[in-house]
């Protein structure tokens, strides 16, 4: 009996062996017990990358920083790792779709305005459901600002046309071409509250600009649009509407198409070519749209006799100043901490503003949140500021920042003031060297900005 009951131990045993040794057989090779994979090696590489990115930046040479999303979330970290750790194939395949090439599409640009023409033109464009880009002059844009937010209000993109067009200044130099576009980005950045990189040289680039033009502009910020069709609606005065649509239909149509129109005065004729343009575009089987900085801009080539001008090359230390950190005001809204005295601030973006290659800021609001006294002289127009041992004034009829000295001296540094909404605006770097606190660092970093002073 014992010897039975032995024996059936060892048949269950064998059975339990040979099921076990199936099972191993049909596991695939390399297989892991699922709900557990291998990725917290790749969030510590996304730390990485946001240290890389987020390295102090001098300011007078501001860098383009790819940022990197460091969330403290655990799950979106834990999602972040998954992303990154699909196959290879998977990621190229998702890359070649991003690279699609685009359908054929118009941009209806318009120059020279705003006028009492735009507003015909910003009705038939509602009319026929489509958007158009209005590169438009300084001195029209103040004269017709409630055209101008309509422009806006239409989704239609705002570009920047110069000035006032003079070309004799516009292409004496390059520094009189510079001093027309920031003109006229901040009367456009009154009215709306933003500014545009968008650029387009009065006449075309071709026989105007050289590569200095082409390479500041491109430095500090700024896409500068030519076009493809030439409606010739400014050959001539009063070229007729049925003249204008013929220049545009006799163009080759091409993938991406950049109409050249005017919508400055005397361009009646333009606005009645405007619906038929339209209509020939969409029965081709366009579609209509904004210009942007993010696409590749049209371009003329460069003429190659553009040498003979011989205008005058701005220097080094003027580059430094005014283009270099002028890119900045066309990155993301950022705030800007100000250290000084052993105290620092923060002011929000729209608190302060880069102008002329400087930070300007209401006096009240950073010094009062330095700990320092600001009072206000009605009657001198003028603001008294102190800060433990030092007393500053800045009289706004002179233009003048004065500090009182210990010795009983006076220091004084030439000042471009602004008043706006009833504050007074100061350049930082001045207010706070004569605040004896003169600015030893400023750096940039994906998410802040910052300047350091004594």
């Amino acid at each position: 009996m014992k010897q039975k009951r032995k024996f059936g131990l060892m048949l269950v045993r064998m059975m339990l062996l040979t099921l076990v040794l199936i099972a191993a057989v049909g596991a695939p090779l390399g297989f892991q017990p699922q709900g557990m994979p291998e990725v917290k090696a790749h969030p510590m590489k996304e730390q990485a990358a946001v240290g890389s990115a987020t390295h102090k930046v001098n300011l007078a040479a501001p860098q383009k920083v790819q940022t990197v999303n460091n969330s403290t979330n655990g799950a979106a970290a834990t999602a972040g790792a998954l992303a990154s750790a699909k196959p290879k194939k998977k990621l190229e395949a998702s890359q070649v779709t991003k690279k699609k090439a685009p359908g054929k599409t118009v941009y209806l640009t318009f120059d020279d305005g705003p006028s009492p023409h735009t507003d015909q033109v910003l009705e038939i464009l509602q009319q026929e459901e489509v958007t158009a880009t209005f590169f438009v002059l300084g001195q029209q844009a103040k004269r017709y600002p409630e055209v101008i937010r309509r422009i806006v209000d239409g989704g239609h993109a705002l570009g920047n046309h110069t000035y006032n067009h003079d070309y004799d200044a516009l292409y004496d130099s390059f520094g009189h071409f510079w001093k027309q576009v920031k003109a006229t980005e901040e009367v456009l950045r009154e009215i709306t509250g933003t500014r545009t990189p968008l650029v387009r040289a009065p006449g075309g680039t071709y026989g105007h600009f050289d590569k200095t033009y082409f390479n500041l502009l491109e430095q500090g910020g700024y896409k500068v649009f030519d076009w493809n069709v030439d409606s010739g609606d400014s050959k001539r005065k009063g070229v007729p509407a049925n003249e204008i649509v013929s220049h545009v239909k006799k163009e080759k149509p091409q993938d991406q198409v950049i109409v050249l129109m005017h919508d400055g005065g005397g361009h009646e004729e333009t606005v009645k070519a405007l619906p038929e343009i339209i209509h020939y575009y969409k029965k081709l089987g366009y579609a209509f749209s904004t210009l942007s900085a993010e696409q590749k801009p049209v371009q003329f080539t460069l003429d190659p006799g553009i040498g003979k001008k011989n205008r005058p090359i701005p220097s080094a230390e003027w580059v430094a100043s005014n283009v270099v950190p002028n890119a900045a005001l066309f990155e993301p809204e950022i705030p800007l901490t100000v250290e000084a005295g052993n105290v620092q601030m923060r002011l929000a973006a729209g608190e302060y503003v880069m102008q002329d290659g400087q930070y300007l800021a209401p006096v009240r609001t950073v010094m009062e949140r330095l700990g320092a006294d600001v009072y206000w002289s009605e009657a001198t127009q003028s603001a008294f500021i102190e800060w433990g041992d030092s007393s500053v004034i800045a009289d706004t009829q002179r233009g003048v920042l004065t500090a009182k000295r210990k010795d009983g001296s006076d220091v004084e540094w030439e000042v471009k003031f602004e008043r706006k909404a009833q504050a007074l605006w100061i350049p930082l770097r001045p207010l706070l060297e004569a605040l004896n606190h003169p600015i030893v660092e400023a750096v940039s970093t994906a998410t802040e900005r910052r300047v350091t002073a004594q």
